[in-house]
């Protein structure tokens, strides 16, 4: 596969992928009346979790397709006197979306388990400030197509390891309290760290390994229809009361 082919097809799915976040997110929205008041809070952070994780992925895929359209990733744009490539600036919109999208899983978490925020949960916090820190570093060379492989992974492994500890605290009272959503939330949350990590660490020197992509976003899409169906399914009863009023 050519690397404009494999380039092509990561989009095109993506732009798939985009399509049926915000009709999630637009339906979640439409629908908050039908949530369970016991339920809103929680509910409230899935939407809001999806809408940055959409809003972020929007910059990336978008600013990518753009560059395209101007005759390849490496096209910019001035912007005060310098020139910024689309495709990059894409990438560091959707990392720093991407790391709120986990602190919001773990406050859905706290919510939803009436779990106070213990050491485990201090270290999540503490990495994400971390992760956010190191993304400011000039050496991250945003502005670059080929960005240093060895700042990539000191910015990544903070995240990946706020994903194992997200993924450990759901599903380990998922179990305790038989919650089958959430026991498959945290493993759709493992399966996007097995597809993501080895991205992270060979994609430069295997650029087909990227590919692993597209199973990890269609982990979070079914996070997203897994947290929709719980909360914001219109329900017999509901859809009665709805028609009667």
């Amino acid at each position: 596969m050519s690397e404009v082919t494999r380039l092509w097809t990561e989009i095109s799915f993506n732009i798939f992928y985009l399509i049926i976040v915000w009709w999630l997110v637009i339906a979640m929205i439409n629908r908050r009346e039908l949530v369970d008041k016991k339920d809103q809070k929680v509910a409230s952070l899935i939407m809001w979790a999806f809408f940055l994780l959409g809003l972020g992925d929007i910059g990336h895929v978008g600013f990518r397709v753009v560059a395209f359209a101007m005759g390849g990733l490496d096209a910019g744009v001035q912007l005060l006197g310098h020139e910024l490539k689309l495709a990059p600036m894409g990438a560091l919109a959707t990392g720093i979306t991407f790391t709120f999208f986990y602190v919001i899983l773990i406050m859905i978490w706290h919510e939803r388990f009436r779990k106070s925020y213990g050491i485990l949960s201090f270290i999540f916090f503490a990495l994400a400030v971390l992760r956010l820190l190191i993304m400011t570093h000039p050496a991250n060379d945003w502005n670059s197509l080929q960005p240093p492989q060895q700042w990539a992974i000191y910015r990544n492994v903070p995240l990946m390891v706020m994903q194992l500890c997200t993924a450990y605290l759901i599903v380990r009272d998922a179990l305790i309290q038989h919650d089958k959503t959430y026991l498959w939330i945290g493993i759709m949350i493992m399966v996007s760290f097995v597809c993501y990590a080895p991205v992270i660490f060979l994609q430069q020197r295997i650029p087909l390994i990227g590919m692993l992509m597209i199973p990890k976003t269609i982990a979070y899409l079914v996070i997203a229809f897994l947290g929709f169906f719980k909360y914001y399914r219109v329900r017999p009863l509901q859809e009665m009361a709805r028609s009667a009023a």
